[in-house]
Formats: structure tokens, C-alpha cells, sequence
């Protein structure tokens, strides 16, 4: 019952901001980065924190299904806010679920460190996928992101639907492997924020979020991974 308490208190708090944030103070640029890094980020991913116990549920797939139907209806009846929260939970639900295929933490940290290379050449080649979908296709960006609206503005910084998959992806398999979920979940939200601030500062127009979200990952639960690898590696089933 407290977790859902907590999971609508701060639905309403959130959508109490998507609903007026245009109506609130107009602040400078840094101001408006430090506001999302540091409020609006991690409190929209707290609610991937709040639905951590459905990683277990059998019917996480459906969930998945069913809240993209939702958002595919409220994008067409121009419901962005509900659209945008049926994104973020649909997404997080599929990370869920691809979890269940990932048979031992070795499997994890091996996409940790190959998905930023794959993001970073989408992201920066010339024909990647996300930077031609970014420059030549704007509006099927915004359709498959989520939008964190800048306070006294009716513009929004982005995160592609694959960074919140990997989001709860990671998440999940901190807590099903035993690692340390609360500390990878804190680097990792404040790792989105990081790479808008990277991206402001360095005056691009995006930058790939998924090599520090899975450095996040890494760095909160190195020294177990290390040990679990190695206590893995001398076993004598894996000889």
C-alpha cells in the first residue's frame, strides 16, 4: 500500500507540473538544466522505482502492450501528458520483461558496455538511425520519446524511448541479481542529467545518453559485479 500511495501522490504532483509548467518562473538556462537534472529527472524515475516489484509479474508484457495502445490513443487525442507517463511505463515494463532473458549478470554487464558504442554511432554517424530520425524526421523523435517540460516554456528536453528501456533494464537486474538498486538507480537518473547539462555546455543539439546511464550502472555496483564474475569464472561449472 505505500508504494502505491507514493506512485499516485507523485503521479498527481507530476501532472500537476505537465499541466502548468508553461505558467511558471521563466529562468536562465543553467537554472532551467539544474532544475531538471535535479528535481524533474529523478522524479519521473522514481516511478520506475515505484513499479520495481512488477519486474516478477508474469504479465509484464502485456502491461507493455496495453500502455502502448494507451499512448498510440492519447497521442492522437493530443493527451501528451498521459501519453508521455503510458510511454514511460509501457517502456519500463518491456525493460521487465527483456530482463527475463538475460540469464546471468554477465549477460547484463556486457550490454552495459557494448550499448553506448552502438548509441554513440547512431547518435553521431552521419546515417545513425537516431541522427537521422533527430534531423530529417523531428516529429517521429518526439512521438517515441519522453518530454520533460522546461519550467516557463513551452519547450521540452527529450530521452528516447531506448534510454528508458535500458533504464529499467539495468534497475531491474540490480535488484534481481542483488546489487545495489537504490545507488544504481540515483546514478542513473542523475546520469540524464548530466548528459543534457554535457550537451548544453558543449553547445550540440543532443548527445547519446546511454554511455553514461550505463556507466551509472557500472560504477554503482562494480566491486559486486567484479566479484561475481570472478567467484563465476572459478567455479567449476563454468570451467
Amino acid at each position: 500500500m505505500g508504494r502505491a500511495a507514493a506512485l499516485l501522490a507523485l503521479l498527481a504532483a507530476l501532472a500537476l507540473y505537465y499541466a502548468f509548467h508553461d505558467r511558471l518562473w521563466d529562468a536562465s538556462t543553467w537554472w532551467d538544466i539544474s532544475f531538471l537534472a535535479l528535481v524533474l529527472i529523478p522524479a519521473s524515475f522514481a516511478l520506475v522505482w515505484l513499479v520495481l516489484p512488477l519486474r516478477t509479474w508474469r504479465w509484464t508484457l502485456a502491461l507493455a502492450l496495453v500502455c502502448g495502445v494507451l499512448a498510440l490513443v492519447f497521442n492522437l487525442a493530443e493527451w501528451h501528458t498521459p501519453e508521455n507517463f503510458c510511454k514511460l511505463l509501457g517502456v519500463s515494463a518491456l525493460g521487465f520483461w527483456f530482463l527475463g532473458y538475460f540469464e546471468t549478470l554477465a549477460w547484463v554487464v556486457l550490454v552495459a558496455v557494448i550499448i553506448p558504442w552502438v548509441d554513440a554511432y547512431s547518435v553521431f554517424a552521419p546515417r545513425g538511425p537516431t541522427n537521422v530520425i533527430v534531423t530529417e524526421h523531428r516529429n517521429v523523435f518526439i512521438n517515441f520519446s519522453f518530454a520533460f517540460p522546461i519550467p516557463g516554456q513551452p519547450n521540452a528536453a527529450n530521452l528516447g524511448l531506448p534510454d528508458l528501456l535500458f533504464f529499467a533494464l539495468f534497475l531491474a537486474a540490480s535488484a534481481r541479481f542483488a546489487l545495489r538498486p537504490v545507488l544504481t538507480w540515483l546514478l542513473m537518473s542523475l546520469s540524464f542529467g548530466a548528459t543534457l547539462a554535457l550537451a548544453v555546455w558543449l553547445d550540440l543539439g543532443g548527445l547519446p545518453a546511454l554511455p553514461l546511464l550505463a556507466l551509472g550502472f557500472l560504477l554503482a555496483n562494480c566491486d559486486l559485479i567484479w566479484k561475481r564474475l570472478r567467484r563465476g569464472a572459478a567455479s567449476p561449472s563454468a570451467v
